[in-house]
């Protein structure tokens, strides 16, 4: 049984930064105190004063597998997101075939089985009929069961008013949702076709998937929620305006949460002019004043998680015109390096960041034994560098889609180690052999 222990580390965890070691044996934390110790069996990972966090749990990626592994798959996205500091992921159900039967969750995961080298959770994808499906469903079978309310992903839209309603009052877990109105979309594409023809520029994109839109269908997902008493997370929020739609305070405290994106927390429509179809996203980058707005929700406790959905698409496909690029960019391995930036640059605290990547979504989705450094717990932690700077170049990219917004840009942090279930398997750049990542266990029910 393999033995790691790692000295002089700053640890950030449950709301407090200070000085520990933390010793790992096989895949769990066995102790963490102050000046521990190690026998000859013991391998010794000295941080120098570098801060040890929990690994960033992501609970919103698309990583293409099964049916568009052109994009990317289960084992080179989960490269690229160890990379970035995160030790587990919850992929999302729009892929070929759609994962919106239980037969398919659990071919997904058979093929994740070995792949992965992060842990690994599958959504339940719903549809205007799947309802049957989503009944029969098991609380620990899915992360959760999406619902995409918004034209993004063209037969799995749940439009239908009495779909919506069934999938709110019978859903056994927790309900997520894409909030989009999609015929507010479409009367905005008509608009902007009228306007411009077939030479849309792409800084149209967030009047077309305008706020408004967003609100919606966002105000409709909450009130189909405190209606049935359901479970709810609402996914990747862009607007000013929708935080109205979510309280203040701590999680333990709602069944109604709320999620934004990193790539939301840091461009704004301004970025359109050079970074174009690399940034279009559903939802869409909206304005300087609905991302500062985001921010200060974080800290309010108004939003409640920080992910990426990172969603890649060919650099070939990005390059075409407005109506033809698809939605989406590539996001895992720089997400951390974003956020301690923000802190450095005074929007958060380090604390709020492991709180709202690690900590809030092991609570809000009952992950068991994770997200948190505890005695007990799976060993899977991070080292961060927050004084060294790293650049972004295109040969050390590992998303399979080869491209970032990212490029040539250079963060103030590192990330320096990353250990999955008490290996390390990313380091000084480098990224180990083997596949360790396992099946997450979910223990929340409605």
């Amino acid at each position: 049984m393999n033995k790691l222990l790692i000295t002089n580390a700053r640890l950030v965890n449950e709301g407090e930064t200070r000085d520990a070691d933390v010793l790992v044996v096989g895949e769990r934390i066995e102790k963490i105190g102050a000046g521990l110790t190690a026998d000859q069996d013991t391998e010794v990972l000295d941080a120098a004063g570098k801060m040890l966090l929990p690994g960033m749990i992501d609970d919103q990626v698309h990583f293409r597998e099964p049916g568009l592994t052109n994009k990317g798959d289960l084992a080179t996205e989960s490269a690229a997101a160890v990379a970035g500091g995160i030790t587990s992921f919850m992929d999302m159900p729009n892929v070929n075939p759609q994962t919106t039967t239980r037969a398919a969750l659990a071919d997904k995961y058979e093929i994740a089985r070995g792949r992965c080298r992060a842990n690994y959770g599958f959504y339940l994808g719903a549809t205007n009929r799947n309802i049957e499906e989503i009944k029969a469903l098991k609380v620990g079978e899915a992360c959760g069961i999406k619902a995409f309310m918004g034209a993004s992903t063209g037969d799995m839209l749940v439009d239908s008013p009495e779909a919506l309603e069934l999938l709110f009052e019978h859903a056994p877990v927790i309900v997520l949702t894409h909030c989009e109105h999609s015929p507010s979309i479409r009367d905005n594409e008509a608009r902007a076709k009228a306007e411009f023809g077939d030479n849309v520029p792409m800084s149209e994109h967030p009047a077309i998937r305008s706020a408004n839109a967003c609100l919606l269908s966002s105000s409709q997902a909450v009130d189909l929620a405190r209606r049935h008493d359901a479970l709810l997370h609402v996914l990747h929020l862009t607007t000013a305006i929708e935080m109205g739609l979510f309280s203040k305070g701590h999680r333990s405290e709602k069944r109604i949460t709320a999620e934004v994106c990193v790539h939301h927390l840091w461009f704004e429509e301004s970025r359109y002019e050079d970074l174009g179809a690399k940034i279009k996203c559903n939802p869409a980058i909206k304005t300087a004043a609905d991302r500062d707005a985001l921010r200060r929700a974080v800290v309010e406790d108004r939003i409640d998680i920080i992910a990426t959905d990172h969603a890649p698409h060919t650099a070939s496909e990005k390059s075409r015109t407005y109506f033809k690029s698809p939605a989406g960019l590539p996001l895992v391995q720089h997400v951390m390096l974003c956020l301690f930036d923000l802190v450095r640059d005074g929007h958060f605290d380090y604390e709020r960041v492991v709180d709202k990547t690690s900590h809030a979504v092991a609570d809000i989705f009952g992950v068991v034994d994770r997200g948190y450094v505890r005695e007990g717990y799976f060993a899977d932690l991070v080292i961060m560098d927050p004084d060294k700077p790293t650049h972004v170049t295109k040969a050390s990219l590992l998303a399979k889609c080869h491209w970032s917004p990212f490029e040539n840009h250079t963060f103030r942090s590192t990330v320096d180690t990353t250990i999955v279930n008490g290996k390390v398997v990313y380091q000084d750049g480098m990224l180990a052999e083997g596949s360790i990542g396992q099946r997450m266990e979910f223990r929340r029910a409605r």
